[in-house]
């Protein structure tokens, strides 16, 4: 009668899971009723692993990465409740979970609806992002708890709706907490990055779950945003030429007027108007160029200064006379090679390299 019974059991002499795929968090290890676990039975645990036992329920002994021969001295809490005052001689009943302590990488998340921002220059405008982000498992007693429940095994893709939830959520509060302008988003998302990392810390502990890494690839503004920055960019490349491109653009004007020809009195009427409202755009333009050159010519002129020879003060560079001591400066030397203007202190042309004579 007790040999049959022992037929009848499937006694285990090993345990161990050997992970085939790449988005596996929790594997429940295979056990029917008659499936039980004999003294001394090896337990290989791998790395990047942790075995948990569950008794009735109750979530009993963890084991890191290694080998192990199950006995009393290693399930202290399984012995506990199992009630074996003197160790177990004969093989028991648990339930054996794996869960996959590494990184899995290149979780993909973004938001399926714009997210608010406040900014200085726009005021409340709409945004979406997307990005990708690395996790583990770092608690995995907590994950067990919190998520897993009693399923046969559990995937990325399990988590991957909730975790895009608290990500987008995180998104709106690292956008404000940043408080980083609209126009500077794309040169700072490493930046925003760490911000939405940092934000998102204590709500993936609360599952047992570590982010390692989260990047943002990618911010769109809305269009009226997006054409205000490249209008800024156009004029950026012009840079002090734009008294010139102004220039340009009422000559174009003037030319396109005096094309059209208009008919009658009241075409001719047309035309006059336009051509003097051309005609003093044009003056106006001439003059800001004209400004603008000025004021570049003051500045530099402003900005170049000498040494007195005599009290060492700075002073401009066209002065006659320190107005410091009353030193009479030095008269303006020129290449004799090149013509180009030397300053008192100048051995060689700083152009062509000609020694500068007494």
């Amino acid at each position: 009668m007790g040999l049959i019974r022992k037929l009848k059991r499937q006694l285990l002499k090993v345990i161990e899971w050997k992970d085939p795929t790449q988005n596996v968090i929790v594997y429940r290890y295979p056990m029917t009723d008659r499936t039980e676990i004999m003294k001394g039975c090896r337990l290989i645990v791998r790395e990047s692993q942790a075995a948990v036992f569950v008794k009735e329920g109750q979530i009993a002994d963890v084991f890191g990465p290694g080998s192990y021969k199950l006995d009393t001295n290693n399930l202290p809490i399984l012995t506990n409740l199992g009630a074996w005052a003197y160790g177990f001689d004969s093989p028991f009943k648990a339930e054996v979970y794996f869960v996959n302590t590494k990184q899995f990488i290149n979780q993909k998340w973004g938001t399926s609806n714009p997210a608010m921002m406040r900014d200085p220059e726009f005021g409340m405008i709409r945004v979406r992002g997307f990005g990708k982000y690395t996790f583990r498992v770092s608690d995995p007693v907590r994950m067990m708890k919190e998520i897993f429940g009693t399923n046969q095994d559990y995937h990325t893709e399990s988590l991957e709706e909730h975790f895009r939830s608290l990500i987008v959520s995180g998104f709106s509060d690292a956008l404000g907490e940043a408080g980083i302008p609209a126009l500077d988003l794309a040169a700072n998302y490493k930046e925003l990055s760490d911000v939405l990392k940092k934000t998102l810390k204590d709500d993936f502990e609360n599952f047992g779950i570590e982010v390692i890494q989260m990047v943002i690839e990618n911010i769109s503004l809305p269009q009226e945003v997006e054409q205000t920055i490249d209008k800024r960019t156009s004029m950026g490349v012009l840079g002090d030429k734009m008294g010139t491109y102004m220039q340009y653009q009422s000559a174009e004007a003037l030319r396109e007027a005096a094309r059209n020809e208009g008919g009658g009195a009241a075409g001719a009427g047309i035309g006059l108007g336009a051509g003097l409202g051309l005609g003093q755009m044009f003056t106006e333009s001439m003059r800001a160029a004209k400004d603008a050159e000025t004021v570049k010519e003051a500045k530099k002129e402003v900005a170049e200064k000498v040494d007195c020879p005599n009290c060492k003060a700075k002073i401009n560079a066209n002065s006659k006379f320190c107005p410091e001591c009353g030193q009479k400066m030095p008269e303006n030397k020129f290449c004799t090679k090149c013509g180009t203007k030397l300053k008192p202190n100048h051995n060689f042309c700083p152009e062509c390299g000609e020694k500068v004579s007494e």
